[in-house]
């Protein structure tokens, strides 16, 4: 059983409903019932508060049936919650900006309450999340205070789906940096993006522009919602899918390099200085030995000559680790870039004073860089088409441009590139798929220098995801946990918070009980979604057991005879 807490509160307090005339027919107010006390704590002491709620006395007003409660009563706590909306604001600003892990916020709390992990964990869940999005929904008018000053900006974005679960997305206004909807499709077509964005039109605010990534789905399904609505695509995505066919390209020389250096180069690159064989260095309470400062000074030269071979491997070593980034960061184009470097080293090493070793990385690894010589050439033309391109889009440096001056350009390089590129066919291939991705994402490329508000890129949107993960992974310490809060509650977790504490108490203070019931009814039919998702042998028997009895309660099927 269960050991009952047991709280001390002072003398109890009674609020009593503020109004005194009725808000219908602003007659005379009754008191309908005083509540019983309940004990709540605070981040200061505990509380005994009840309240005393009044009714109008005229039968016939509209509102006659209505019971009016106490304002400062219900801004102590959560009706039904025995712990003030402070703890509550506590606990979500320690894991939303401090980012700590339950158990952390726990150890800082229980020296001034009574209160358990699991009551930390459920209070962030069951009534800091709701009340933050009831906040969040309660931005209406400043939402259309921008539509009408200068027009709304929607950014849309969604989260790569895990193992064929429903897509997280976010539709979000810029400007204000207001969510507008924040939840999952179990599908990404044009059925699935109207649904998710007539809510935004039924509120008849002005959009003046839309800014997404292309996904086919969407476009028509923005060009339904919002007619002759200008649709922004990412800048950047444009980018990568232009560099598609150099990235791969560049893929492939990074594999060929880094196969023949370690074949080559192996022998050398994969030598360390070792305490004993496949040994390195050791702390702890039994270190690894150092080396006597006389046998050091003994050994001098010969110590030197060995420290620099094995330096000049360990950053060969770390070359073949290279990883790429396109459009700009080319793995395959980097490695051969700083091999070279390397190897001019080699060659100037050598001419001071020559060794074996030195001798023998050097003509390896000048043969390797000779066979890849002509195909390193190609590469590095068509990279600086890359760059030449996104020159060309960036804004900054350059005097104001329309999007129908900043299409001619683009269009008119593209056309040189074809009249003077080397008749090799890579870079032919290359050119004619650069033609064709820019001709598809022409629609919606220009935008952005005919609305100075509207940003070039989304990537602001996707940093919003990467940071909701990385911020879960640092409270749970759990990739798989991380992922799975996501798919449980991202929408939720994706709402902003005020920026200081006393804002954010401030604002789920007064949040009213009706709309904190609704958003938890949200939460929590979402999260039924998941509750058979689970790898405990025990629970599921459990669950299963529970389906059959409740399946035994339905009336048998009628004979078919």
């Amino acid at each position: 059983m269960r050991t009952r807490r047991v709280l001390y509160p002072g003398a109890g307090e009674i609020y009593s409903c503020e109004l005194e005339y009725c808000p219908g027919c602003e007659g005379e107010l009754q008191t309908a019932y005083t509540s019983k006390y309940k004990t709540v704590q605070t981040m200061q002491e505990v509380l005994r508060i009840g309240q005393r709620t009044k009714r109008c006395i005229h039968p016939d007003c509209q509102v006659c049936a209505q019971i009016w409660g106490s304002v400062k009563w219900r801004q102590v706590a959560p009706v039904g919650c025995t712990y003030g909306y402070d703890v509550i604001a506590q606990i979500g600003w320690q894991r939303q900006s401090w980012q700590q892990p339950f158990a952390v916020i726990h150890s800082s709390l229980q020296s001034q309450m009574q209160i358990s992990e699991a009551q930390v964990r459920v209070l962030y869940h069951e009534q800091y999340l709701p009340l933050l999005a009831c906040h969040e929904q309660q931005r209406l008018q400043e939402l259309e205070r921008v539509a009408q000053d200068v027009g709304l900006l929607l950014t849309l974005d969604g989260l790569a789906p895990e193992g064929g679960e429903p897509q997280l997305w976010v539709v979000r206004e810029l400007l204000s940096g207001i969510t507008l909807r924040s939840g999952w499709l179990s599908q990404q077509d044009q059925t699935a993006f109207v649904n998710l964005l007539r809510p935004v039109a039924a509120l008849g605010l002005r959009v003046r522009a839309v800014l997404s990534d292309k996904q086919s789905g969407l476009l028509p399904a923005v060009a339904e919602v919002f007619p002759n609505t200008p649709h922004a695509f990412c800048q950047m995505h444009y980018l990568q899918n232009v560099a598609l066919p150099v990235a791969e390209a560049d893929e492939a020389l990074k594999v060929r390099v880094r196969q023949e250096v370690r074949e080559s180069l192996g022998e050398w690159i994969r030598q360390e200085n070792e305490e004993l064989p496949g040994v390195l260095t050791v702390t702890g309470l039994l270190p690894s030995a150092l080396d006597a400062p006389e046998r050091v000074v003994q050994e001098g030269v010969t110590r030197l000559e060995e420290g620099i071979v094995q330096d000049l491997c360990r950053r060969i070593r770390y070359l073949l680790t290279l990883k790429a980034r396109p459009p700009f960061r080319l793995a395959g184009l980097e490695m051969v870039a700083h091999l070279t470097d390397v190897e001019h080293c080699l060659e100037r090493l050598i001419a001071h004073r020559s060794t074996p070793a030195l001798e023998t990385i050097h003509q390896r690894l000048q043969s390797i860089l000779q066979t890849i010589q002509a195909t390193y050439q190609l590469l590095c033309e068509a990279a600086a088409w890359l760059q030449q391109i996104a020159a060309l889009l960036e804004p900054d440096g350059k005097p104001p441009r329309t999007g129908q001056q900043v299409r001619k350009e683009l269009f008119a390089c593209l056309r040189e590139l074809q009249q003077t590129h080397s008749p090799d066919p890579f870079l032919r291939k290359t050119l004619t798929s650069m033609q064709k991705t820019t001709l598809r994402y022409a629609p919606g490329l220009f935008h952005c220098y005919d609305l100075p508000d509207l940003p070039r890129t989304n990537n602001d949107r996707e940093s919003q995801f990467r940071d909701l993960y990385r911020r879960l992974l640092r409270t749970t310490g759990q990739k798989g946990l991380s992922r799975r809060i996501l798919q449980r509650e991202g929408a939720w977790e994706l709402i902003p918070h005020p920026d200081s504490l006393p804002a954010t108490l401030q604002a789920i203070s007064q949040i009213s009980p009706q709309e904190f019931h609704r958003e938890r009814s949200r939460l929590r039919s979402h999260r039924n979604r998941f509750k058979f998702h689970t790898r405990s042998n025990k629970q599921a028997q459990r669950q299963l057991l529970h389906l059959e009895q409740r399946w035994l309660t339905l009336p048998p099927a009628p004979s078919l005879e």
